[in-house]
């Protein structure tokens, strides 16, 4: 099989099984979408979804977090995982927004990750989902999907993948591709123990038929 082609089946059998595909963390604008994203890092969207809600109440706008303190900041996500790290990111991220960007996201990748706490994964995440932009964030199931089914050969970093992915995925398409990869990463093809039995992919995969 060429990779054109499984690109073409992995592709069409996600348009039929997911239709709709979009992120499961919960927001109202591009302000809480940033935040939430960078909260997630290493965290389950069930989680954040719990934690931004009082968050969000309490500093609805950049200008808001901006001026909390870490530590009041760390009293609203303190059960998410590096709390610490994520308060201060959170306050930078704030305070930066303001100062630099008039309390608005921006929608290019360099200034979005000139903000503290936004790498290329959640700059990508930002401009897929508010902007519509054909980008594609790369995070631990993106990276594991798209090498067990074989939509990347041996990609040893995020980067590598995103390039990969990009150049073999329609660019009206990119935005919702990721979202399929990571929905399939999370409830069907898990690190530890892929559910093969449930997946419409087994007759495309590299994995499958190596097993």
């Amino acid at each position: 099989m060429t990779v054109k082609e499984r690109y073409g089946k992995v592709l069409e059998w996600f348009e039929k099984a997911m239709p709709v595909a979009e992120t499961e963390l919960h927001y109202s604008n591009p302000f809480q979408l940033l935040v939430a994203v960078i909260l997630s890092a290493q965290c389950t969207d069930k989680r954040v979804n719990m934690i931004t809600p009082p968050l969000f109440e309490a500093y609805p706008t950049p200008q808001a977090l901006a001026e909390a303190t870490t530590d009041e900041i760390f009293e609203y996500i303190k059960s998410c995982s590096y709390p610490n790290n994520k308060s201060k990111s959170l306050s930078g991220m704030a305070k930066k927004l303001v100062e630099d960007f008039g309390g608005e996201v921006p929608s290019d990748i360099d200034a979005l990750m000139s903000l503290p706490g936004v790498g290329r994964k959640t700059a990508n995440v930002i401009l897929a989902v508010v902007f519509n932009q054909s980008t594609m964030a790369v995070d631990t199931h993106v990276f594991r999907v798209s090498e067990r089914i074989g939509l990347t050969t041996n990609s040893k970093t995020p980067l590598a993948t995103e390039k990969e992915l990009v150049k073999h995925i329609p660019a009206d398409i990119i935005p919702k591709a990721h979202h399929w990869l990571i929905l399939h990463g999370r409830y069907v093809c898990k690190a530890r123990r892929p559910d093969c039995l449930n997946c419409g992919l087994t007759s495309v995969c590299r994995y499958y038929s190596k097993k």
